[in-house]
């Protein structure tokens, strides 16, 4: 909206805002606020993306390689076939010099997915939700991945031992019998810098901090601490850190230049959007027949095929790690990064929609008892949307 707006000059001169110019030069720290929103901010949301992970690898979804096989297989899948149609689209159609943006229709946004199914998808069973978050936390293990090993340039090597350093004294601490967040919060800033200077984008610090937290009940605790801090550390991540990255990475001048029609006619956005919409389902769906066909691993009780479409569809929702990836892929707010945003936002709406509607479809067919196809009759108890489902996840 401000980047359209009459005030879109100051805008733009916000985000290019170098809080204490030359002072920070020596850390590594002479950001603007858009990079301090990107690097710094979206650290703690990572970080609450490495407490879920861990979670899920130790006591959830992950922690059966037979039950997460499915899933995991159709998160590559899932990451493989967008990256290839974006990169066909994009040599096809003639601007070969948008290929370093190829993992931009890789990313899932959980936190919107799972928003999603859970307002339209009520009355399904609740083993879908588990596919779905399976699926989106592998994806987001696989683009953190990415980040580190495609987008450094260079590695500062005694920066990158220092951060890891601390890291692990962070995750000595945050399993003592009582840490201070005090002394948390200086130890995560510490790891950030480091991680920074080194070359490695900073947000994997974070993710690698939310590792090291305990994923079981410690001390005599009755609750695990990844759930603990998750409860402390999300509302500030989805409340402030997602928001205002959001204001300064979501913003896209459609006014200047050449116009909404010349913006949105570049071949990157052709490209993003059919990875996000169509090379998602492909490869979710494709990679799930093949598995399910040649191997024996099969789909939880209770999941049908049809029901991974609509899945397929919200794996589509990129946002906040596309927008991410997309910062890192193009010269800051040059024509390419302001395509790549453009068609972010417009595949994520496109790939929502298009998810509710299959959701409310899906969840009005009549089911079969044995929707698996596995010739063992399914038991379903639990269903999205109701008093167990919401008490346990």
């Amino acid at each position: 909206m401000f980047a359209n707006s009459p005030w879109r000059d100051a805008y733009t001169s916000l985000t290019e805002f170098v809080p204490g110019g030359d002072l920070l030069h020596p850390l590594h720290l002479d950001l603007s606020l858009a990079a301090w929103a990107a690097d710094g901010l979206l650290a703690v949301f990572f970080f609450v993306v490495g407490l879920e992970l861990k979670h899920e690898f130790v006591a959830g979804s992950l922690r059966s390689p037979k039950q997460a096989g499915v899933p995991m297989l159709a998160a590559v899948g899932g990451m493989v076939v967008p990256a290839a149609i974006y990169a066909v689209l994009v040599v096809a159609l003639g601007d070969s010099s948008a290929l370093h943006g190829w993992a931009i229709p890789t990313a899932t946004d959980i936190a919107f997915a799972l928003a999603v199914l859970a307002v339209f998808g009520k009355g399904l069973p609740v083993a879908i939700r588990t596919f779905l978050l399976t699926l989106a936390v592998v994806d987001d293990l696989l683009a953190i991945t990415v980040i580190a090993v495609f987008y450094t340039s260079e590695i500062h090597f005694g920066y990158l031992a220092a951060s890891l350093g601390v890291i692990a004294l962070f995750g000595w601490y945050v399993r003592t019998r009582r840490p201070h967040w005090w002394l948390l919060v200086p130890l995560f800033a510490v790891a950030w810098t480091f991680m920074h200077a080194s070359g490695v984008h900073a947000t994997v610090a974070g993710v690698l901090m939310g590792f090291t937290v305990a994923a079981r009940p410690t001390h005599g605790e009755t609750e695990s601490r990844t759930h603990y801090y998750e409860h402390w550390v999300k509302p500030w991540s989805q409340g402030i850190a997602l928001p205002v990255f959001a204001f300064f990475s979501a913003g896209v001048n459609l006014v200047d230049g050449g116009g909404p029609g010349e913006l949105l006619g570049q071949p990157i956005v052709a490209a993003i959007v059919a990875g996000l919409v169509v090379g998602k389902v492909i490869g979710v769906l494709g990679t799930t027949w093949l598995v399910t066909r040649v191997t024996p691993l099969r789909l939880a009780q209770g999941i049908g095929v049809r029901d991974l479409l609509p899945v397929a569809l919200l794996a589509g929702i990129g946002f906040t790690v596309s927008l991410l990836i997309a910062e890192l892929s193009f010269e800051h707010g040059s024509e390419h990064t302001l395509g790549a945003k453009a068609a972010i936002l417009l595949a994520s709406v496109i790939a929502a929609v298009l998810g509710a509607f299959m959701l409310r479809w899906d969840a009005r067919q009549e089911r079969s008892a044995d929707m698996n196809r596995d010739d063992v009759p399914d038991e379903v108890t639990s269903y999205i949307g109701d008093e167990q489902d919401r008490e346990t996840h």
